[in-house]
């Protein structure tokens, strides 16, 4: 079989089912490689010794690859299309778990993950980049929604099914599974994603596609940066949706021992339910958002009216605290479900850019979502830790740590909200 040719249209519908399906699959994979380390901890731990800080640092490793490739991502996705850039990093992320299954020590570990976080940089960015050009904008949102479905689906195989297969094949065949599972995603999407026409600056200013003066650097983010519906959804990207992302990460778990009281195992079912519900909300979202813009609902009105809710919600978590119990884990789940609507600001923001800079214009937005990640991980982390010294119980620190970043949350989406209207 060839590749598919190149397409610089909206794709007919069989076509941008195969193509979502392609992409689908590595998604699927970039989601698992990202959370099952955590799954993995304590086999490495008595593999390696390792301590908490080693697993710390791996579980980081993966985001420190991730995040070093998003700038110049975009540079190579608006030039050379997601196919050939896809393949080319999942090849990277193939490396990376054989140097897991061969690791002989933490520095192999660790090399491995950084390898699995590079290869799997363009997992959501490659195909929003390829839909920017190929679906129209009511299947934008929708692909949008549902590639985030995949990775939920992909942190849910990242739990309970790789516990079940440890101890029939052991860890590092389990890896060995993970690279031909790579080099399966390649294949898809080399024969089926379409193909890349690339204009240069040059060219599209004698075309009268750019205005004169528009040339230069093609690779630049000024562009990006400049526009004011980057400054105005950044806060939120950063803050409401990656500290969302943060808590369904990392603090969850927490919560659910440290303040509900759960054992390790309830709180590993109660974060399966949590991914659950994630998925199902995203399913749901990709179903209804095309409906919804035909009804002239914005994502700027789900934002407004609907993420005001999850706040409410995160505050009733907090005030009711340790008397939550089990219902701890219905509240956290319903609070990620109520902040999904930040999640369709990405798609929507690359809509106000021209596709040639939509590569840059998705990367430099991811980039930003990430950074919050860990920020407001460490930074609930710090904040607990702070408020633990000045004498305040386990659980009233991390309660503490969880409103601060619940107010901050509220001024970035009141952010968004406002700067809208003006």
């Amino acid at each position: 079989m060839t590749p598919a040719p190149a397409a610089d249209h909206h794709l007919p519908r069989r076509a941008a089912v195969i193509v979502f399906l392609a992409f689908a699959g590595a998604y699927f994979l970039s989601a698992l490689l990202r959370a099952v380390t955590a799954t993995l901890s304590p086999v490495l731990t008595a593999d390696f010794a390792l301590h908490a800080r080693d697993l710390g640092l791996l579980a980081g490793g993966y985001f420190l690859g991730f995040a070093a490739m998003q700038l110049p991502l975009g540079a190579w996705l608006d030039r050379h299309g997601p196919r050939k850039v896809s393949v080319a990093l999942l090849a990277i992320a193939v490396l990376g778990c054989a140097v897991f299954a061969l690791a002989q020590g933490f520095a192999g570990l660790l090399a491995a993950r950084v390898l699995m976080g590079m290869g799997v940089a363009a997992g959501l960015m490659a195909p929003l980049t390829g839909y920017r050009r190929w679906f129209d904008a009511g299947l934008q949102l929708r692909a949008n929604s549902w590639m985030l479905m995949t990775g939920s689906l992909g942190m849910l195989a990242s739990t309970l099914p790789v516990q079940w297969l440890l101890p029939l094949v052991g860890w590092r065949p389990l890896f060995w599974g993970l690279a031909a599972l790579g080099l399966l995603a390649m294949a898809v999407i080399a024969l089926a994603v379409p193909g890349w026409h690339h204009q240069g600056d040059s060219k599209m200013i004698a075309a009268g596609a750019l205005p004169a003066g528009a040339g230069g650097r093609n690779d630049s983010y000024l562009e990006i940066v400049r526009r004011r519906e980057f400054r105005r959804a950044s806060p939120l990207g950063m803050v409401s949706f990656g500290g969302m992302v943060a808590i369904q990460s990392l603090w969850a778990g927490p919560w659910l021992t440290r303040v509900s009281g759960r054992s390790p195992l309830e709180a590993a079912t109660g974060l399966f339910w949590i991914n659950a519900a994630m998925l199902l909300t995203f399913w749901t979202w990709g179903l209804l958002l095309p409906r919804l813009m035909a009804r002239g609902i914005t994502v700027d009105a789900l934002v407004a009216r609907v993420q005001p809710a999850s706040f409410v919600v995160l505050a009733a978590l907090l005030a009711w605290g340790p008397a939550a119990g089990a219902w701890g884990f219905v509240l956290l789940a319903l609070y990620c479900v109520l902040s999904t609507p930040s999640a369709q600001v990405q798609p929507v923001l690359a809509m106000a850019y021209p596709p040639r800079l939509a590569g840059r214009a998705l990367s430099a937005f991811n980039l930003v979502i990430f950074v919050g990640i860990f920020l407001v991980q460490w930074g609930i982390g710090l904040g607990a830790d702070a408020l633990a010294a000045l004498g305040w119980s386990e659980a009233d620190a991390l309660r503490g740590a969880l409103g601060v970043f619940g107010l901050l949350s509220a001024a970035c989406w009141l952010h968004y909200v406002l700067a809208g209207r003006r």
